[in-house]
């Protein structure tokens, strides 16, 4: 059987339109497919609706001990952005691939089925996983589901490597992000008459300024010798939408808003202070002319930090093979800290830089799709020796 080059497989999985609102099975299909004719032991977990599934594929042995190469199959909308040619259709031009996707992260993913023969062709004595998982974009709803299958139904593995792009340089650590969305009933009235009713955007305003006011005392509070950039955790309100009109009190209001906490961050503790504020300053006073104002807080995703790992196995494995002798953090979030909570040793390590997810004309050089094969084939020598 010939070999798929790993710029057909990046062409093929670029093609497959899987923006977050979309479903993923299409391109889960094919992946499966390829993979069990290669001999790949494979099962699937969903989402409720079955509309979008994750994949987790063994090649190996049936033992403890391997390694996970890990990443999300969806990618982020297209809508209006200035795109040269058509973001699903892989285009070559000066030394680089251009598609959405091709940064963020189907590469890594491609390039990792593209060298499936060559994982095969000699024994394993050690497993090597290939774990696609949906709905990363959204909040990492959906890895929760594949690492459940490869805890409870899989021999344990050594460690992860989430393929996210680093520009192949090592990632021990990032920063989580919880999101949120809050909602306020209040009571309408004349404006004239503002003690008949119970203003909702007045209440969010008094709870946006307390997330704030905490936003700044997490930036005056900062370790400068800390590697993350800002070196506090952050905050930030999203969107905001409420009233009908001038004139009137307005009934309801919601936000959406966001911390990004450091590794070790008592991110409870951030949580609970909000949730006080809310129920016992701000509600009682919305509830003063209206009993039955309500103030909800959903949280819809968490992305956990990932936290460096002393003597880690995933590093220390990925300094091995590639001869680095540093390692970084970064801002952004991946899957790597639910791997990594769950109890495995996980980095993150991929090729093509961030700098290119979710732009325009996003892009992969082919000397990092290089420098990943060259590093998979090693991957591949510790496995089989």
């Amino acid at each position: 059987m010939i070999r798929p080059t790993s710029r057909d497989m990046i062409e093929k999985l670029v093609g497959f339109d899987t923006v977050s609102a979309k479903s993923n099975l299409a391109l889960i299909d094919f992946a499966q497919d390829y993979l069990e004719s290669h001999g790949a032991r494979c099962q699937r977990s969903t989402n409720p609706e079955g509309t979008k599934a994750n994949l987790l594929a063994s090649l190996g042995p049936d033992l403890p001990g391997g390694v996970v190469l890990s990443g999300h199959s969806d990618v982020v909308p297209v809508d209006d952005q200035p795109w040269d040619s058509d973001p699903f259709t892989l285009v070559e031009r000066d030394g680089r691939l251009y598609g959405r996707g091709t940064a963020d992260m189907k590469s890594f993913l491609a390039i990792a089925l593209g060298l499936v023969p060559e994982f095969t062709a000699q024994p394993l004595a050690r497993p090597i996983h290939l774990a696609f998982s949906y709905d990363e974009e959204v909040g990492c709803t959906g890895v929760p589901g594949l690492i459940n299958d490869l805890t409870h139904s899989l021999p344990e593995p050594a460690l992860v490597i989430v393929g996210e792009p680093t520009s192949m340089q090592i990632v021990n650590g990032h920063k989580g992000c919880f999101l949120f969305e809050t909602r306020i009933k209040g009571q309408a009235a004349h404006s004239s008459l503002p003690q008949l009713g119970a203003n909702a955007i007045m209440a969010a305003g008094r709870i946006i300024a307390h997330i704030a006011e905490l936003a700044e005392a997490k930036r005056s509070a900062a370790d400068l010798d800390n590697p993350f950039d800002p070196p506090y955790t952050t905050f930030n309100l999203g969107e905001i939408n409420g009233g009908k009109a001038i004139n009137i009190v307005a009934q309801d209001c919601r936000f959406t808003w966001e911390f990004r906490p450091l590794p070790g961050e008592d991110t409870a503790a951030i949580i609970a202070e909000i949730e006080r504020f809310t129920q016992e300053d701000v509600l009682p006073k919305l509830r003063e002319f209206a009993p039955h104002a309500e103030i909800e807080t959903l949280r819809p995703a968490t992305v956990l930090p990932l936290a460096p790992e002393d003597e880690g196995a995933a590093e220390s494995l990925v300094r091995r093979l590639t001869g680095a002798n540093d390692s970084r953090v970064v801002s952004f979030g991946t899957e790597g800290g639910l791997f990594q909570a769950a109890g495995l040793s996980t980095i993150v390590f991929g090729p093509g830089s961030i700098d290119q997810a979710h732009q325009a004309n996003e892009y992969i050089d082919l000397s990092q799709v290089a420098a990943c094969e060259t590093f998979l084939l090693k991957l591949r020598d510790w496995a089989a020796a």
